[in-house]
């Protein structure tokens, strides 16, 4: 993967051609994507009549009843009758809408009862006050008799295939949790924007940021067990409550399709995230009381404006373990010597050894500097391999002559950039469910060269947001808070060594390319997470030291390790990255809008 240089430059030239260089300010806020296209190819592209019509008149083997429940405040009418129809014409017919009301006045029930009266689906219940929106959402929870929970907010809409969707998908697995994509209705100009195409579970986004939102369904069974929705999380009530209910979850699926219209107007976290600052504190809360549930000691820090809403998990390192940083070299004294210097003087991280192998250098100096690192430093060796050049031999070599529970890949070509990457990396690492952990790698004018791979671009893989700036918000934000991945790059990836030996390390077949990203889906055949962690920064002087892809001879190789590797990986070629979403062209680049 990192001899992939020759691709991310022709991928993020197109990027910076198109969209500019310095990063889009516009697009800061909840992720805006300024697709202008996109009410275009949503009404292009959803369920048409036709489809209804035949969803209809589908029989399910397993047909759950879907409560959804909705608490009301002084609800617009004309929102109250969008949202109530929205419903009602789901193509899916076993449903039940439990409405719990708030309200000041009368009108919503009046409303509800003078219009829907005569539909028994629909269950309205008029509380006796204002509890707050965990309070009134749980008095309409008080009224589900179904099988699942579907959580929905009084202005919004649900498409019509909605819950066909959903049920769809628990044919085959009677999923606990199943969640959409969604997008968002501009109140104003009455066009739909701003899609948020999400990936397949993810529990380090989910600690990122709230990114399930909506559509959410859970089996009431896991509702009994966990409780409804607590009011000291009010404002991020739903993150609190989807935590409590992924961890009981046996199977968390994904419908990787818009069916959920979140309605942006002047009161709206949609349209104005500084409008309910509170929410994003009780965010806060909700995560941290997540890692209390599951005992994990972990710091949660907000991140500052404009990033709202979003999160940095600091795990505590426990017991101060050994870290062993294993850097392959080949000649480039000033490059490894960087490096070196970065982990010595700007790295904070105190208990590490690092073993360089050394690999058919032809120029004194680099042997000077070698004897020179291990006269000076106690925990740096030098070890000797002399075959010829093969990635994975010379790591799976390496290894060997390491002592450290946890081991760290890192090519000479990299420099630290904040103090405390060793130890953020090692951190996410020690969580039991964690596999492996990246780091987010910059190029030398401060643009991005690494921040996550994702599987399947043009048959193999290619780097998340290349060539974007460092502080770019990127699309929803990923490119600034942690997420799980496919794979990552082992120009800087730490695993534990139990887990590399589990695997067998590095394909020895993969000389030079592909290696890392089989290494990482391996380590995800062990149910593993494999984390992006972009808080942990350094520089990276990519392929300076081997050269790039660029003789006949190189890319015969390459195409012939794409070739292996497609053979070996069939399954997330053909099904697609579960981290990415198959409504992005991929051909193009990831996270690429599609045409409409």
């Amino acid at each position: 993967f990192k001899m992939l240089s020759y691709q991310h430059f022709k991928n993020g030239f197109r990027i910076l051609k198109k969209k500019g260089f310095s990063g889009v300010i516009d697009r800061i806020v909840h992720g805006s994507s300024n697709w202008a296209e996109y009410d275009e190819w949503f009404n292009a592209t959803k369920v048409t009549e036709e489809e209804l019509e035949r969803q209809r008149n589908t029989e399910f083997e397993f047909a759950p009843m879907i409560s959804i429940i909705v608490a009301t405040f002084n609800t617009k009418e004309e929102y109250l009758k969008e949202m109530i129809d929205s419903v009602r014409n789901q193509s899916y017919s076993n449903w039940q809408l439990c409405i719990g009301d708030g309200s000041t006045n009368d009108s919503v029930e009046k409303y509800v009862k003078e219009h829907y009266g005569d539909d028994s689906r629909i269950v309205f219940k008029k509380l006796e006050k204002n509890y707050g929106i965990s309070g009134n959402m749980n008095g309409a929870l008080e009224l589900v008799t179904g099988d699942y929970v579907g959580l929905f907010d009084h202005d919004d809409l649900l498409t019509p295939d909605c819950l066909y969707e959903f049920v769809a998908s628990m044919q085959e697995v009677h999923h606990d949790c199943v969640y959409s994509d969604e997008d968002k209705l501009n109140d104003k100009t009455k066009k739909f924007e701003d899609p948020h195409f999400k990936p397949d579970f993810s529990i380090d986004l989910l600690c990122s940021h709230n990114y399930i939102t909506h559509f959410f369904v859970v089996n009431m069974d896991i509702v009994r067990k966990v409780g409804g929705m607590r009011s000291e999380y009010d404002g991020s009530q739903d993150h609190d409550f989807i935590f409590r209910c992924v961890e009981q979850a046996n199977s968390v699926y994904h419908v990787p399709k818009i069916l959920y219209h979140w309605r942006m107007h002047p009161l709206s976290t949609a349209m104005d995230p500084e409008s309910k600052m509170y929410c994003y504190t009780s965010g806060k809360k909700a995560i941290e009381s997540h890692f209390k549930r599951i005992g994990i000691d972990v710091t949660v820090e907000m991140l500052p404006r404009p990033l709202y809403g979003m999160y940095h998990c600091k795990y505590t390192v426990k017991d101060h373990p050994l870290v062993s940083i294993l850097i392959p070299n080949y000649n480039h004294k000033d490059l490894l010597k960087g490096c070196i210097e970065s982990l010595m003087n700007v790295n904070t991280y105190s208990n590490m050894e690092i073993v360089i192998v050394e690999n058919n250098s032809t120029e004194q100096e680099i042997f000077d500097y070698y004897k020179e690192l291990e006269e000076t430093y106690s925990n740096v060796k030098v070890i000797y391999y002399e075959g010829d050049f093969n990635y994975s031999k010379i790591n799976n070599y390496g290894v060997k002559y390491t002592h450290g529970e946890y081991i760290l890949f890192l090519n000479n070509d990299t420099k630290v950039i904040e103090p405390d990457s060793v130890e953020d990396m090692l951190g996410v690492c020690q969580r039991e469910d964690v596999g492996a952990v990246g780091a987010k790698l910059l190029y030398e004018d401060d643009t991005v060269q690494h921040c996550g791979v994702v599987v399947g671009y043009h048959g193999y893989a290619t780097a998340a947001f290349s060539l974007i700036d460092r502080n770019d918000f990127g699309y929803m934000g990923r490119p600034r808070v942690s997420w799980d991945v496919s794979a990552v790059t082992a120009a800087c990836l730490m695993t534990k060594r139990e887990i590399f030996d589990e695997v067998g390390g590095f394909d020895e077949d993969f000389k030079v390319a592909c290696n890392d990203v089989d290494l990482c889906l391996k380590i995800r055949s062990l149910n593993k997470w494999i984390v992006e962690d972009v808080f942990s920064v350094w520089y990276h002087y990519e392929s300076k030291s081997r050269g790039l892809e660029d003789t006949p001879e190189k890319q015969a190789r390459f195409q012939s390790e794409i070739a292996r590797f497609q053979k070996k990986w069939p399954e997330i070629l053909k099904n697609g990255d579960p981290f990415h979403n198959p409504n992005f062209d991929l051909d193009k680049g990831p996270f690429t809008y599609p045409k409409a």
